[in-house]
């Protein structure tokens, strides 16, 4: 059985985020929701957010900015790919209205046969308090809002 909350940790001794989650799907299902932009603008953050993608360059090299909005308010994020595989994302995430505290994430994909497999993110900013401040900020309800939509859609077929 797939466990649909998300496993979210800070490394003790590296302001590192893990993150884990298991999902129905197949690696190459997975990379496409993370990659292709009407896929991903329909799934990523809390239910309460709508997601604009302004740029999604998703390859090595590109770039990326998007829009969450909420109401009458607007936040806005930017980032780059740094190294896009077939079963490894490397990017930057910045929050615009933080722009000091870049965070390099690295995304990859665990086969665990019988179309199952594993989600694994890390996310490295650069200092413990930048950390700190991501975990406190409710981020785990964006994460698993957001992978809860995934499921609908995987489920659903349109992945």
């Amino acid at each position: 059985m797939t466990t649909t909350t998300a496993t979210i940790e800070a490394d003790p001794t590296l302001p590192i985020i893990r993150t884990t989650r298991d999902f129905d799907a197949t690696p190459a299902q997975l990379m496409r929701a993370h990659l292709d932009p009407e896929l991903y603008a329909q799934w990523v953050g809390p239910n309460d957010v709508t997601t604009v993608l302004d740029v999604w360059e998703a390859r090595t090299g590109g770039s990326w900015r998007m829009r969450n909005i909420r109401g009458g308010e607007e936040y806005s994020f930017h980032g780059s790919f740094h190294d896009v595989t077939e079963d490894r994302i490397v990017q930057t995430f910045t929050w615009d209205a933080m722009p000091e505290n870049v965070s390099l994430e690295t995304l990859w994909f665990e086969d665990l046969g019988n179309g199952r497999t594993r989600l694994h993110a890390q996310s490295l900013v650069d200092s413990f308090e930048a950390r700190d401040g991501w975990l406190e900020s409710g981020m785990e309800v964006g994460v698993n809002d957001g992978y809860a939509k995934l499921d609908a859609l995987l489920t659903a077929g349109e992945v």
